[in-house]
């Protein structure tokens, strides 16, 4: 039967048939991206198209394993950060390649013939926008932001909601994409707490020397 399939469908016709979900763009989603379409412009596209490589998996997936190397031989608890660090990585890269096995949606960037014009280029498969494993990988960094003190975690937790709006301002993802995205990885990054042991918040003393 699949090899029946390969011959007489295009791939993404295949892949649609095979998915067990096909998602669709909410109104909001639609405007959100025809807004984008027609306001953008080069120069925005490409230092967005820039930015959004600080929420790559691969990069971050480097730097985990790097502070996962960086903290052996330290303290139990920066052992226990670099486990969590690398923990959360790993399977916040797993996550969205297993769901977009299941889920089919298009990518807005697909749906636009001005956007192009105003410099939108395609951003991966066709139908891997749902959900984004980008934001995925800011929800659970800006999750895991919550156990530092202030100054740091209102910078963090900003760089992660900036990184993620790029998925949106480049069409690779719908609004509703990059929202489930980072849901979904603060969610896990908070589950895997009670595995790891990180903790679960700072602590007072902490608080206090970081006003």
């Amino acid at each position: 039967m699949t090899n029946h399939l390969n011959e007489v469908l295009p791939r993404h016709r295949r892949d649609e048939l095979m998915a067990l979900v096909n998602v669709r763009p909410t109104k909001p989603d639609v405007l959100i991206a025809r807004t984008v379409a027609r306001n953008t412009n080069h120069s925005a596209e490409v230092i967005s198209r820039g930015l959004t490589w600080g929420a790559d998996e691969k990069i971050l997936l480097l730097l985990a394993t790097a502070g996962w190397v960086a903290t052996r031989g330290r303290s139990q608890q920066l052992q226990r950060a670099g486990n969590h660090a690398l923990l959360v990585a790993v399977t916040a890269s797993l996550i969205p390649h297993g769901m977009k096995s299941i889920f089919d949606q298009t990518r807005p960037d697909r749906k636009t013939v001005l956007g192009h014009v105003h410099g939108v280029s395609f951003s991966g498969e066709r139908d891997d926008s749902f959900p984004s494993g980008h934001a995925l990988h800011m929800g659970a960094l800006a999750s895991a932001a919550g156990t530092l003190p202030p100054l740091p975690r209102r910078a963090i937790r900003t760089l992660a909601v900036g990184l993620t709006l790029t998925r949106i301002v480049v069409l690779a993802h719908w609004a509703s994409d990059v929202a489930a995205g980072f849901a979904l990885g603060a969610l896990t990054e908070r589950l895997l707490r009670f595995w790891t042991g990180y903790p679960q918040r700072i602590s007072k003393e902490d608080e206090r020397a970081n006003p």
